[in-house]
């Protein structure tokens, strides 16, 4: 009973871990390092993240600044960037790339927080699958003798608990993204 409410939760918290995770992608008014994770380039045959080539700071609120340890890469992460479609053109003065981010308009805000909305929601469903799914086996258990009836009661109870611990988590962290990008 203990393990199956232990794997339960972890699956749970994977997948609100995995939901913060594409929440730090969404782009705020604000320039974040972030936005640059997934980008890679090919450095010597070997696919490489922005990060492991080069320095990252955030002088200002709206501007990323790249400084590449070695400038023969430039024109690549400059490539890589333009590839990803972040919707900010890089600008590369042959030692830097600027990436200067336009304050968003209300209209974009709004759009951003429904595409927050549909994440969230996604998340909540495969909370809601795992619990199903815990569910499930909670009553194979009571089938094959392995706890009683009242135990599985207490189970399934404890479960939905649990559920509802996490989903209060993503409302709660859906609220504090949405605060951020409604920000100006």
């Amino acid at each position: 009973m203990e393990t199956l409410k232990q794997e339960t939760t972890e699956k749970m918290q994977k997948a609100f871990e995995s939901l913060l995770h594409q929440y730090s992608k969404v782009r705020t008014g604000r320039a974040s390092a972030s936005v640059l994770d997934d980008i890679h380039i090919n450095y010597y045959g070997q696919p490489q993240a922005i990060k492991q080539l080069a320095n990252i700071s955030i002088p200002e609120a709206r501007l990323i600044v790249i400084q590449p340890w070695d400038k023969t890469t430039l024109a690549d992460i400059e490539k890589a960037i333009l590839a990803a479609n972040l919707g900010v053109t890089p600008e590369n003065d042959g030692n830097v790339i600027r990436l200067p981010f336009q304050p968003l308009t209300e209209e974009k805000r709004k759009d951003i927080v429904k595409g927050l909305k549909k994440l969230t929601e996604e998340a909540r469903i495969n909370v809601r699958n795992i619990r199903r799914e815990s569910n499930d086996q909670a009553k194979k258990m009571e089938k094959d003798s392995e706890i009683s009836e009242d135990q599985q009661h207490k189970l399934l109870k404890d479960l939905q608990e649990i559920t509802d611990e996490w989903i209060n988590k993503m409302d709660e962290a859906e609220k504090a993204k949405e605060k951020e990008i409604m920000e100006v």
